[in-house]
């Protein structure tokens, strides 16, 4: 089938509502003067301007030989762009596969040749990376940069020289469809190799649609910190292109700058992840905490200070939980008052929290979340050259998250933690998210990670990594005699370590394996050699 609204089911999105290249020759035929892109120096590019140098960059691309259906590599920061050579791959039907900025060496070797592309769009100092490693398919490389580096047989052009004329465009084979794959995201490889996760156009118009972010709509301006090669940067471009809307570069996420690029870019809207919420909270109050224009955020996860946030800067605040696999299953209203919930179950999506054998847990215990839906093509497409893991993944009917959550007679749902990041101690379960969360509380504390580390009775010690708020010493004493109230006995840590900065991925997640690897350091202190004992609370008698 290839006519426009050929099939009936009204649960997939038409063509033109969903494929990229259909919604943006509407937007910039509907309104060209309407700004799409704001950046941080308060200037602007307009659907009508940005679609232009997008049919000018896949003309050059179609001259290089790049076709409907096949895959490219892109390798760029941030920036106008790294959206613009995205939306030209797509304009000519081939696949967007981004690659972290960050991947090198075996990492990176994967990837490429997982991926199979035989173009790859590249920064100019991300050239010399890949002198040294097997470059699978790769041919051309289209090279973005003060110099263009050569790599010995391979083609390497400008990225600048490939601008061509529009009309030279040959016609698509055939038109692109809402199931077509429009990107390959790699997860981030934490149990293993890097997954290239499979979206169609469609997953992507729901992950980003209205069930998912209910709170925006065409008159928002989205505020991007998270990167183009995470689904986090790539949801909030395609969700506003959608709907008619802006969005804005944010660059590199900074407490000093986070406020004066609200202002330049006038954003209503972003998303702020992991510890972003909690640098901005402890900066020192100010009588123009107001004066902006961002009127709503969404948390995740959802500090205990969010109403304390929202009341300070003016801004209604949301949750959600979301990975590269799904769209969006749970989501808030604004402004929750259950604390710790990542939202309750949206329209369109079935959820169940089972054990090992898939068979469902009561509600308030612990188990793993799956998820199907009503839609079809509104959850991945498996995982690319890898049936095996594609097939684990989806057992059952069901997509399995591989994250431990429970869920409370209201219906609300709770990240738990990843299901390998649990930590088992005398017998005890202990969620590290959930330690973290009572040790981010202390107002001393501007970030940690909690581990594993074992101990000489082969099971497993609670290690806490805590970096200091600004101006703030951390005194590992003070911070039990902080956490003894709030947590079980079992849950307490052993062992302290304080670093200036917990390693980090681009995605801003704290690289938990870099930790564990380090395990206990000479700078670690260990509560038992300080004398300090935790005791059980006995309960008395009634």
């Amino acid at each position: 089938m290839t006519a426009q609204g050929a099939y009936t089911d009204t649960r997939v999105p038409k063509r033109d509502d969903c494929v990229l290249r259909y919604v943006l020759e509407t937007r910039a035929a509907a309104h060209p003067d309407r700004a799409y892109i704001k950046l941080p120096d308060g200037s602007s590019i307009t659907y009508g301007a940005f679609c232009l140098s997008v049919e000018r960059t896949a003309a050059g691309l179609a001259a290089l030989g790049v076709r409907q259906g096949d895959f490219v590599n892109v390798w760029l920061p941030n920036g106008v762009d790294m959206v613009r050579v995205w939306f030209a791959i797509n304009w000519l039907g081939a696949t967007y596969v981004p690659i972290n900025t960050a991947y090198k060496g075996n990492v990176l070797a994967h990837v490429i040749a997982n991926g199979g592309a035989e173009v790859m769009i590249i920064a100019s100092g991300l050239v010399e990376r890949l002198a040294d490693v097997d470059r699978a398919d790769l041919r051309t490389l289209v090279v973005f940069g003060d110099k263009a580096i050569s790599i010995p047989g391979m083609n390497c052009v400008t990225l600048e020289s490939v601008d061509g004329d529009p009309s030279s465009i040959p016609p698509l084979d055939q038109p692109i469809e809402p199931w077509d794959v429009q990107s390959i995201i790699y997860t981030s490889g934490t149990t293993g190799r890097s997954k290239g996760v499979l979206s169609s156009y469609a997953h992507l118009w729901h992950m980003g649609g209205a069930q998912a972010f209910p709170m925006l709509d065409a008159s928002d301006c989205y505020l991007i910190y998270l990167p183009f090669f995470h689904v986090g940067g790539t949801l909030p471009v395609i969700g506003m292109l959608n709907r008619g809307g802006a969005i804005a570069m944010g660059g590199d996420f900074t407490t000093e700058a986070f406020w004066p690029t609200v202002l330049a870019t006038g954003a209503t809207y972003t998303i702020l992840l992991g510890v972003m919420s909690t640098f901005l909270s402890k900066c020192p109050p100010e009588a123009r905490d107001r004066d902006h224009s961002l009127k709503k955020v969404t948390m995740i996860p959802l500090p205990d200070d969010s109403r304390e946030f929202s009341e300070r800067f003016g801004c209604k605040v949301y949750t959600l939980f979301n990975m590269t696999e799904v769209s969006v299953p749970t989501v808030s209203g604004a402004n929750p008052t259950v604390v710790g919930t990542c939202g309750k179950r949206r329209p369109g999506v079935d959820l169940r929290i089972v054990d090992g054998n898939d068979c469902e847990v009561a509600a308030g215990s612990v188990g793993e979340l799956i998820v199907r839906t009503d839609a079809p093509w509104a959850l991945n497409s498996g995982y690319h050259k890898n049936p095996e893991a594609t097939a684990q993944a989806w057992r059952n009917g069901w997509f399995h998250t591989g994250d431990a959550f429970r869920k409370d007679e209201d219906g609300n749902f709770f990240f738990v933690d990843r299901m390998k990041d649990a930590i088992r101690r005398r017998g005890e379960n202990i969620s590290s998210f959930e330690v973290e969360a009572e040790i981010l509380a202390h107002p001393h504390v501007r970030e940690c990670a909690v581990v594993a580390v074992p101990n000489e009775m082969a099971e497993d010690d609670v290690l806490a990594i805590v970096a200091p708020a600004p101006g703030s010493k951390i005194d590992p004493t003070e911070l039990l005699e902080f956490l003894s109230p709030r947590l079980a006995h079992f849950m307490m840590p052993r062992y302290v370590r304080v670093m200036n900065d917990l390693p980090r991925t681009p995605t801003q997640k704290v690289e938990k394996y870099i930790l564990r690897q380090q395990g206990l350091t000479a700078d670690t202190w260990d509560r038992e050699k300080a004398g300090i004992k935790i005791r059980r609370e006995r309960l008395g008698k009634s």
